[in-house]
């Protein structure tokens, strides 16, 4: 008997837009948080460490976006791709979520860490805030990862 295809497309569909919208956030956010640390540094060159470590802040929800890809892909290798229409769905509906989740919260994250680079180049001490301020869009895409993992067949 010949294993139905839809259940497949739903899931590739679901792990390429999950890869694919944490892929592009984490892309964009580290490009916008980049273009401030520029900027700040004509007013203060010292400031390029600090900088630096909130640029790279946004990378992260990219490598949640692929973690759960390989996790997705792994299961249905284990499996070898005999799945069912509701296992299909779900990780279509998780894939999409983490997707998602990752875009907004890299770009949120980087907002956030574009205006901390901002105000430490104005000469305020304000790194070590930015950084705890920045863990609350990251803890969402945490959130979602988890959901991803969790709905795995």
């Amino acid at each position: 008997m010949e294993q139905p295809l839809l259940p497949l497309i739903f899931s590739y569909v679901g792990m390429t837009l999950m890869l694919a919208l944490g892929c592009i956030g984490s892309a964009v956010g580290v490009t916008m948080t980049g273009n401030t640390t520029i900027g700040a540094l004509k007013k203060n060159p010292e400031m390029f460490g600090q900088s630096m470590i909130l640029c790279a802040l946004p990378s992260t929800q990219g490598l949640y976006s692929f973690a759960g890809f390989f996790l997705m892909l792994s299961a249905l290798k284990r499996l070898n791709g005999i799945i069912t229409l509701s296992q299909g769905l779900a990780l279509f509906a998780a894939g999409t979520a983490l997707g998602f989740t990752a875009y907004f919260s890299a770009l949120r994250q980087a907002s956030l860490c574009s205006n901390g680079i901002t105000e430490i180049s104005n000469g305020q001490d304000v790194f070590g805030k930015t950084m705890i301020l920045a863990v609350f869009p990251e803890l969402y895409a945490i959130l979602a990862f988890a959901a991803t993992f969790l709905a795995l067949p």
